[in-house]
């Protein structure tokens, strides 16, 4: 369980399987997590890990790869989730939305 202090903040989940994920917690329960304002993280330029994706954001946006922004997801393969700062919530915010 995660401390209750990051719900309504802005994190990035990693799936075990479905990949990572970035928007507001709204509930954590073992491997199921909600969240709304979610976008696909599918490829990232300009951070070496999702560490320093979620305290800075990415160097090279131009190169990201994330997907436009849904209302709701729930998560039901949670590994990881990681708080990210106000830098990188405004970072991540200005990518450009990733459509075919």
């Amino acid at each position: 369980m995660i401390d209750d202090n990051l719900i309504g903040k802005k994190v990035l989940v990693r799936g075990s399987h479905s990949g990572v994920f970035f928007g507001t917690l709204k509930r954590e329960d073992g491997q199921r997590v909600e969240m709304s304002d979610v976008r696909n993280i599918w490829h990232w330029s300009g951070a070496a890990t999702l560490l320093q994706l979620a305290a800075e954001g990415v160097k090279n946006p131009e190169q990201c790869k994330f997907s436009r922004e849904v209302k709701s997801l729930a998560l039901l393969d949670a590994v990881e989730i990681i708080p990210c700062t106000d830098d990188a919530v405004n970072n991540i915010n200005a990518v450009e939305a990733w459509t075919v």
